[in-house]
């Protein structure tokens, strides 16, 4: 299933890198997201960052069907790889689960502020209710980068 989501904040995209570049930050929507636990490693590699945050997140939400494959808390292994501030790559896996997302990450600029999209590629191996899965999937991705944008926002407001 093709995702697309797009956010949108109050300042210029060298200045949303930097926020999305600091280890501080990261933490703070992780913590926003109400994620059990999460190991996040922020490493500069030349003009961008890679990211490794592995989280166990509640799955207390989630309709029975898809309790039955992610269990009480599920892991989530979120990569990104910033070539630099234009954008990069993210994947996200549940190790020992029939899911994944890849795509990308690009700011734009949008007037006087930023444009982050983010377009995956979500799959869900299982028979059957793999399409189901797969928008309810998309659905906790959406919600955990709009808590992110909001995170975001007042980040980039001083709220640190």
């Amino acid at each position: 299933m093709k995702f697309r989501h797009e956010l949108t904040y109050d300042s210029p995209p060298d200045e949303v890198f930097a926020m999305l570049a600091d280890p501080a930050f990261r933490e703070k929507v992780a913590a926003a997201q109400e994620v059990v636990s999460a190991d996040i490693t922020l490493t500069p590699n030349g003009e961008g960052f890679d990211l490794l945050s592995d989280q166990v997140q509640n799955t207390s939400g989630l309709p029975a069907i898809a309790k039955k494959i992610a269990g009480d808390t599920t892991r989530a292994v979120l990569t990104e790889h910033w070539a630099d501030a234009n954008g990069g790559s993210l994947e996200i896996e549940a190790p020992g689960k029939p899911t994944s997302a890849k795509g990308t990450i690009a700011l734009l600029e949008s007037g006087a502020g930023t444009s982050e999209i983010v377009e995956l590629e979500i799959k869900v191996k299982v028979p059957l209710i793999g399409g189901k899965l797969e928008a309810l999937m998309a659905d906790t991705i959406k919600s955990g980068i709009e808590v992110e944008q909001t995170v975001g926002a007042a980040w980039l407001a001083g709220e640190r």
